[in-house]
């Protein structure tokens, strides 16, 4: 999963990066207009993966990774600044949209006051004018390939009028239905304002845990009608602080705050759960492993993900769901207890089964 940190300048985008990787990136209190982007990829804490490497002491354990990405800020109305950015949010399964919510003289704001609910809709507009540059350039493509002699796809030319008359009216494409054939001709085009979207406000330790940042947090979810898009808060700097912490110091350093969990594991959880993601386990004595797959996916699918061969090859897949795992004591209580079942190709994996597949090629 990749995911793009975008916002406009000074909101803390580097700040929140640094918490999601542990990495120690200089930030500025100047708007930055010119950087490379800066990548880190996580892996997604799951304390069954944990539990399951007690148990097997695998020579190997992998979890499901993350990639974020964090670049310069978009700025308001200049569209050529802003296409630097376009191109990694292109690529991004969803994006983390950090919007200023911390009050500090000395960190210039791009908009000279602070407002959280103007900076979002700022942001969101540019993304919405950036995808309907896009269209109107595919557009304008199609017309100049007819007048050629070329053929143009009618199903895509039916999708680009549809989301130029949502983007004319300021509306980002992920509020908008598409049929399964519309978002199949529509795929290559890569619109910004259709990724899933989690809103990050950026708040100020003082605001933690408070009544008004709580109402921040309701005001800009009422900005978003679609389902795709979440709004939770944290304060960049401490989280910083925290990612440079030891397990042991983090967990301190948190109770004290009254923070349930750290950053990375709150944008994680939201993530997946926007993008309807879930993790398959697999176990023994080479390795424990997870594995992401999108919420629904059948057996055979999923097997796909570990090696094409299992795919083509397979015959069964043994499951017994993590709980009744730990509940059982393992594999073999499992099986004794009848919790270990046999499911054939159709089977729609559940997120935190346990599953080893047999297959023959």
């Amino acid at each position: 999963m990749k995911i793009a940190i975008i916002g406009l300048a000074n909101a803390g985008k580097t700040t929140i990066f640094n918490a999601l990787t542990g990495q120690n990136l200089e930030t500025t209190v100047y708007p930055t207009m010119s950087a490379e982007p800066h990548m880190g990829v996580v892996k997604v804490p799951d304390v069954r993966i944990d539990k399951l490497a007690e148990i097997y002491r695998p020579k190997k354990i992998t979890y499901a990774t993350v990639e974020y990405i964090d670049s310069i800020g978009l700025t308001k109305g200049d569209m050529d600044q802003n296409r630097k950015v376009f191109d990694l949010i292109k690529d991004a399964d969803a994006v983390v949209h950090v919007v200023r919510g911390f009050a500090d003289e000395k960190v210039v704001h791009p908009l000279e006051s602070l407002d959280a609910r103007r900076d979002a809709e700022t942001l969101e507009l540019e993304m919405v004018f950036g995808d309907l540059e896009l269209v109107d350039k595919r557009l304008q493509r199609m017309d100049e390939g007819m007048k050629r002699g070329k053929k143009a796809d009618e199903t895509e030319k039916r999708v680009l009028l549809k989301c130029k008359d949502a983007l004319e009216q300021e509306k980002p494409l992920r509020d908008i239905e598409f049929s399964e054939e519309e978002e199949k001709s529509m795929r290559h085009l890569q619109f910004m304002s259709i990724k899933p979207e989690v809103i990050a406000l950026n708040i100020s330790e003082a605001d933690l845990n408070t009544e008004g940042a709580s109402q921040q947090i309701t005001e800009l979810q009422s900005l978003y009608q679609g389902k795709q898009v979440k709004v939770i808060s944290l304060c960049g700097k401490i989280e910083m602080e925290i990612a440079q912490l030891s397990a042991g110091e983090a967990k301190a350093f948190l109770d004290d705050l009254g923070i349930e969990e750290p950053a990375l594991n709150k944008l994680i959880h939201v993530s997946y759960d926007l993008l309807g993601l879930i993790s398959f386990l697999t176990c023994g004595e080479d390795e424990v492993r997870a594995w992401t797959i999108s919420k629904g996916m059948n057996a055979q699918h999923a097997a796909g993900k570990i090696h094409s061969d299992i795919e083509r090859g397979f015959i069964r897949a043994e499951v017994v769901s993590y709980d009744d795992f730990v509940a059982q004591g393992g594999m073999s209580g499992a099986r004794e207890k009848g919790q270990l079942r046999l499911e054939g190709k159709t089977y729609e994996v559940r997120d935190g089964d346990i599953i080893n597949f047999r297959f023959n090629v």
